[in-house]
């Protein structure tokens, strides 16, 4: 949806399957943000503005994964096809030497991306994400077995008209501990209130989405060649310390980094301190 413009000037870009939205701000090296499940670029907005000061051009699509505003009827969403369309995004603007920076869903599409498509990945930061089992994670895999049934998305979304809902399990209230503001709520949750089109997407979305991806994802871990760093929330509600802790094993040149004060939202929680540790790693793992 884009509602800050923080985040820079719009476009969208024509890929195959589909139409997308991204944001751009800022000159020099790529970093290109992966949202997770029905967020979308505005969650970066509080993190692009210190990266992009540094001197780096961020690039932070809306991917198709519940709160984006132009649907993609033909484009494969199964989770190894989102992965292909990042992957695409990276081709068509020919960026090389990425740094991409992945938060909760995004992370899984991430990890598949990386050990599929890993040409034009310089380095990665993995904020909190989905991995091995975890993917969706408790209890939000039940959405997936709800998503087999036609029409249960809309009775899913509509309750969240009701703001006081936002803070409990149902919305947000396991995965931020800091509410994102009105205005930020409704970039995420309106579209797929709005749209029979962008419930039918993540629908398809959701039917997918299982662990046999992100286990594959994990069998090609030892030929990931490139630095990765993880950043953790120590108070994390959904994605467990020892899953990191997992990844940092199974990655041949991975870091942790462990957050206080935080849950999965590590940019709508702590964006400070996720800016500096982005920007901390970069400088390290720079391309000479």
């Amino acid at each position: 949806m884009g509602f800050s413009t923080a985040l820079g000037d719009t476009h969208e870009v024509d890929l195959p399957g589909g139409r997308i939205r991204y944001h751009e701000t800022g000159t020099g090296s790529p970093v290109v943000f992966v949202h997770g499940l029905l967020v979308n670029a505005d969650l970066w907005r509080n993190v692009v503005p210190g990266i992009a000061a540094a001197g780096y051009r961020c690039l932070t699509p809306d991917w198709p994964l519940g709160a984006h505003e132009i649907p993609v009827p033909d484009l494969d969403l199964t989770p190894a096809g989102v992965a292909d369309l990042i992957a695409a995004f990276l081709d068509k603007l020919d960026l090389t030497d990425v740094t991409l920076v992945a938060n909760d869903t995004g992370g899984a599409l991430t990890q598949i991306l990386m050990t599929r498509h890993p040409a034009r990945i310089g380095r990665v930061v993995l904020a909190a994400v989905d991995s091995y089992e975890g993917f969706l994670p408790m209890p939000f895999s039940l959405l997936g077995w709800i998503a087999k049934i036609p029409g249960s998305i809309r009775p899913l979304i509509e309750p969240m008209r009701i703001r006081a809902l936002h803070k409990t399990p149902l919305a947000f209230g396991l995965v931020a501990k800091r509410m994102p503001p009105p205005e930020i709520a409704d970039s995420y949750l309106l579209p797929s209130r709005r749209s029979g089109a962008i419930r039918k997407d993540l629908r398809r979305f959701l039917k997918s989405a299982n662990n046999s991806y992100t286990l594959e994802a994990a069998k090609h871990f030892s030929s990931v060649d490139f630095p990765v760093l993880l950043v953790w929330s120590r108070e994390d509600k959904i994605f467990p310390l020892s899953f990191a802790q997992r990844l940092a094993g199974d990655l041949p040149h991975a870091t942790l980094r462990v957050v206080d004060d935080s849950y999965t939202f590590l940019p709508e929680d702590q964006p400070e301190l996720l800016t500096d540790a982005i920007l901390e790693f970069t400088r390290l793992h720079a391309t000479p």
